[in-house]
């Protein structure tokens, strides 16, 4: 089992919580969490994780403005970024245009999450 950091910024508690713990607990995976797209990017360049999920419709820094502060710094700049979406016919513009590594729709099997993650990073759990 590789050991991965993953960041999971997200202004929904629940969400953020019940995704912690199905990436710990299925993969081993250590798991950073921001609660804002803000507070995600400053994390994301002082711990530089392997990968991010990012909630689209946040307040404040949104998913795609923060995805483009991301890119913006040399930190951050490569870190693969795997979308989370409530909204995957509205938001798959996003996936596009952003050259995102992949979609996970609200809601989803926490049990199935650390696989489809895996699957979109090309990583073994």
């Amino acid at each position: 089992m590789t050991r991965k950091l993953v960041l999971i910024i997200d202004d929904d508690p629940d969400i953020r919580d019940l995704v912690r713990m199905s990436l710990e607990t299925v993969t081993g995976w250590t798991v950073l969490v921001a609660a804002s797209g803000a507070q995600g990017v400053q994390t994301a360049r002082e711990r530089s994780p392997d990968a991010i999920l990012l909630d689209v419709r946040m307040p404040g820094l949104d998913g795609p403005s923060t995805f483009q502060a991301l890119r913006e710094h040399a930190v951050t700049r490569d870190i693969p970024v795997v979308l989370l979406t409530a909204n995957p016919q509205a938001d798959e513009r996003y996936r596009a245009s952003l050259r995102l590594s992949g979609m996970i729709v609200k809601p989803f099997d926490p049990f199935a999450l650390p696989h489809r993650m895996a699957d979109l990073l090309d990583w073994t759990i």
